[in-house]
């Protein structure tokens, strides 16, 4: 054990080193905020790679742990205290597949919430690593808590601050293979060219990269000790690569860790119902999570304004550098039920977290 926790240190001592030798810092670029792609296409192939098979009620859960990464920012900060909120509603249901909870908090110090929720501290990378893009930090720390953190469960769900849990998840994964939202536009069949620098042609066709980021995501614990060093390497090398940052922007550590994925053999079952995306879902349906990362604009007849501030709106980005205040105004009359639940969600945890 002691000879594995040495490797592993020298191992993420010498990535990291390699890396800042080798990484030329560019210029610090805005992320987009606006939807990529088309406004809401349908994913025109079946995602269904393999149905796990049921399992007797009498045979052991499949717990698996939840970890979510995040800065110390008062906008990354409230946003972890709802998710955990509603974590903590859900895990011990009879149909729950939820173990522990870890917040990784990958701003290299404690914060004052470190007694509220369950906390891993890890380092950022290196000053100016990011090159402005701070969810490179989520591999690197990902790498820190795998190699460092005791994780009882033998699945893991990554999982993000903007997430709400609206009912208990079971274990989507299954044997050999992981469990993941499939995101329209992350499309690798139309970046073929650029991803081969990544994902070689004798690793197999381009198809073998899933639509997926890292989040939601349940795999296997040993599966992901593997595939984050990679993760952490490829994001890095893709944020370096001009023509890689211009052809995936925001969405590129997505990308990143869907071809480390590829790259260590590990595939997913897709699932549509994982989590839901107000205002462009409406119903909550079978879905386990609300992502609420789009604004919701919305004028007074409950129509939906989206590219231009609402009458009424919610909008995470209006919270950055103040948490969101108790007893939110609900949407008018004519709103989807996903944003009125949203609201409703939040507003419940607000008025039960203490201290808020």
């Amino acid at each position: 054990m002691g000879c594995g926790n040495l490797f592993f240190t020298i191992l993420i001592t010498f990535s990291v080193a390699l890396i800042t030798y080798n990484i030329i810092i560019s210029a610090n670029a805005p992320l987009k905020q606006d939807f990529p792609g088309p406004s809401r296409p349908s994913i025109s192939v079946d995602p269904l790679i393999k149905m796990p098979l049921r399992r007797s009620s009498s045979e052991k859960k499949r717990l698996f742990h939840t970890a979510v990464t995040a800065s110390d920012s008062v906008y990354n900060t409230w946003q972890c205290r709802v998710m955990y909120f509603w974590y903590n509603k859900f895990k011990d249901a009879p149909q729950s597949g939820m173990g522990g909870f870890t917040r990784i908090l990958h701003s290299g110090k404690p914060d004052q919430f470190m007694d509220e929720i369950p906390t891993f501290v890890a380092q950022p990378l290196p000053a100016g690593m990011d090159q402005g893009y701070i969810v490179l930090n989520r591999p690197w720390a990902f790498v820190q808590w795998l190699q460092k953190a005791d994780i009882k469960e033998d699945y893991i769900l990554m999982s993000e601050p903007d997430h709400i849990i609206v009912k208990p998840i079971p274990n989507l994964a299954t044997d050999g293979l992981g469990a993941a939202f499939p995101f329209f536009y992350i499309e690798p069949k139309k970046y073929e060219t650029v991803l081969r620098k990544y994902f070689p042609e004798e690793k197999g066709p381009i198809t073998n990269i899933d639509p997926i980021g890292n989040s939601p995501v349940i795999v296997g614990k040993e599966f992901l000790k593997k595939i984050s060093p990679t993760w952490m390497n490829v994001s890095l090398a893709m944020k370096k690569d001009p023509e890689t940052d211009k052809a995936f922007g925001w969405v590129l550590e997505m990308y990143a860790y869907a071809v480390a994925s590829a790259l260590h053999g590990v595939r997913n079952i897709l699932h549509k119902d994982f989590m839901i995306q107000p205002p462009w879902d409406k119903e909550i349906g079978k879905a386990y999570i609300i992502h609420y990362t789009y604004g919701c604009d919305y004028n007074m007849k409950g129509e939906l304004t989206y590219g231009k501030i609402g009458e009424w709106r919610f909008d995470k980005r209006s919270y950055d550098k103040v948490v969101p205040p108790k007893n939110l105004t609900m949407p008018p009359p004519g709103v989807p039920e996903s944003v009125v639940t949203l609201v409703k969600m939040v507003n419940e945890a607000t008025a039960s977290i203490p201290n808020w």
